[in-house]
């Protein structure tokens, strides 16, 4: 594999990464209603700042997120709206499987 291929898989890689944990999606999502500010995600996501700031400082670096310090306070927005599509795409590709899990085998002909 050449580098610029191989540079390009490991930036998509990191996003992938940054997209791995329930916590990372469900702010990924958040952010895709609105804008919000560090405490309000905490009182969301029910853990310690300390662990929410984590998290969206690896969707930060990701390309994922951005922020904005505004006083005291730190607010984030979606930088990658795209995204919204993509787990669009996997909850519909989940439904599609758990639909195929659920339909009944096709009756038998006998004769």
């Amino acid at each position: 594999m050449d580098s610029s291929i191989n540079d390009r898989c490991r930036r998509q890689a990191k996003v992938f990464k940054a997209l791995g944990h329930p916590t990372r999606l469900f702010l990924v999502q958040e952010l895709g209603r609105s804008e919000r500010c560090v405490c309000d995600l905490q009182q969301l996501v029910g853990s310690d700042i300390s662990t929410v700031s984590k998290h969206l400082s690896v969707l930060r670096e990701a390309g994922l997120v951005r922020d904005d310090r505004r006083g005291n306070q730190v607010f984030y927005q979606l930088n990658a709206r795209c995204v919204l599509d993509f787990l669009g795409c996997i909850d519909s590709l989940q439904g599609e499987a758990l639909q195929a899990i659920h339909m009944e085998p096709p009756a038998l002909e006998t004769s």
